[in-house]
């Protein structure tokens, strides 16, 4: 079980110390519930349909990343990092170049009624690019808001480690279309500088709005002896206030402060890329990530399951295991999330996760079936029927 206890104040006589008491046992009666519950129970199966609309044959043939959100009038818009650019024949792609990022906009949120249209579908040009030509974009989640809709996107360049890793975060920036109804070639675009982001610290890797709030999920990264290790941290602006950087709040043991140095780890050891939404069958929030991240042993896509939006989380539950890992020790599975916006029933969600090549071959190249969103879709049961 990963969960931090609540710090109390310095001990003190009267009041003070039967407060400090009192909200204690409160978090360890919480921490109990969640330790306490049984697994929800569910199952799984895949999408081909859903998976159709992403097996291209020319254009766009295949990008990772995939998160997306509801643009409204049954419109989603899908966010990708590196694109491939080519075509498939017989399986195989034929790559003209490759692009650091494209979108996609789908009509209608269930095959085979839905269709997709990808930008860009043939150019080598991205769909994001740094004003000042330094680096590139890679996108992370977005929400449509009553102010537009705004976009997190991590600003990289290239360094001179070893592929696949070589790169670094430079800045981390969130981008604001005013017009999102329109087609996205007309899209109004202007993005701001986030002043707390870094290499080891990055916001926008999901991003709710519940209530009166807009709840902002980052990451901290810790290095360790295997590679990086990702804790979940959060941050809040209030309605109407998103792109307003001094209205931001960070979550530390059970208050919203405003120092984001001291912003709390509310979830440990889980992945850079993830979703956070509330299951209504189980009025518990469902953490999805891929175990392990992005590295040569990560095959399981996992859940796990809170009473509210910042924790306590419970273990982690295993979801799926990716069969591509299986069938192949060189291929690796990551960017696990859930995507509620186009789920058709309360008991439902469907996911996605990426496979690809891990060890800088190119079998990306040689199965087209890599390297583009595999869609699962979990249901749940209802736990008050047994």
């Amino acid at each position: 079980m990963t969960a931090r206890i609540c710090k109390t104040r310095d001990a003190t006589p009267g009041w003070n110390r039967i407060f400090a008491i009192l909200r204690f046992l409160g978090f360890l009666l919480l921490f109990s519930l969640v330790s306490c519950q049984t697994s929800p129970r569910f199952k799984v199966e895949s999408l081909p349909d859903y998976e159709a609309l992403f097996q291209r044959i020319s254009g766009w043939t295949g990008g990772d990343g995939a998160y997306s959100t509801a643009l409204g009038e049954n419109r989603f818009l899908w966010l990708f990092g590196d694109t491939l650019i080519g075509e498939v024949k017989d399986g195989r792609r034929v790559i003209t170049g490759m692009v650091p990022n494209s979108i996609a906009i789908q009509m209608g949120n269930a095959p085979p009624a839905a269709s997709i249209t990808f930008v860009p579908d043939g150019s080598l040009a991205p769909f994001f690019k740094p004003d000042e030509g330094h680096g590139w974009f890679w996108p992370y989640h977005a929400l449509r808001t009553p102010e537009g809709l705004y976009l997190f996107l991590l600003q990289l360049e290239r360094t001179d480690n070893a592929p696949p890793f070589g790169f670094r975060l430079v800045s981390t920036w969130l981008g604001h279309v005013e017009n999102p109804g329109e087609p996205p070639q007309n899209w109004v675009f202007s993005r701001h500088k986030i002043p707390w982001g870094n290499a080891q610290r990055v916001f926008g890797s999901f991003v709710l709005m519940e209530g009166n709030y807009y709840y902002i999920y980052g990451t901290v990264a810790e290095l360790i002896k295997e590679g990086i290790r990702w804790h979940m941290i959060l941050a809040r602006a209030p309605m109407g206030r998103l792109g307003d950087f001094n209205s931001w709040l960070f979550f530390r043991d059970g208050e919203w402060v405003a120092n984001v140095d001291r912003a709390g780890r509310i979830c440990e050891n889980v992945a850079s890329e993830f979703s956070v939404s509330f299951q209504p069958l189980l009025n518990q929030y469902v953490l999805v990530y891929t175990e392990k991240g992005f590295s040569g042993s990560s095959k399981d896509g996992v859940m796990r399951l809170s009473p509210t939006l910042h924790g306590p989380w419970s273990d982690p539950i295993p979801a799926y295991r990716c069969p591509e890992a299986q069938r192949d020790p060189r291929i690796c599975c990551y960017a696990a999330k859930g995507h509620p916006e186009i789920g058709l029933s309360p008991g439902e969600l469907i996911l996605t996760y990426i496979a690809n090549s891990c060890d800088g071959d190119l079998k990306v190249l040689s199965d087209a079936n890599l390297y583009r969103p595999r869609f699962l879709r979990i249901h749940f049961a209802d736990p008050g029927k047994r």
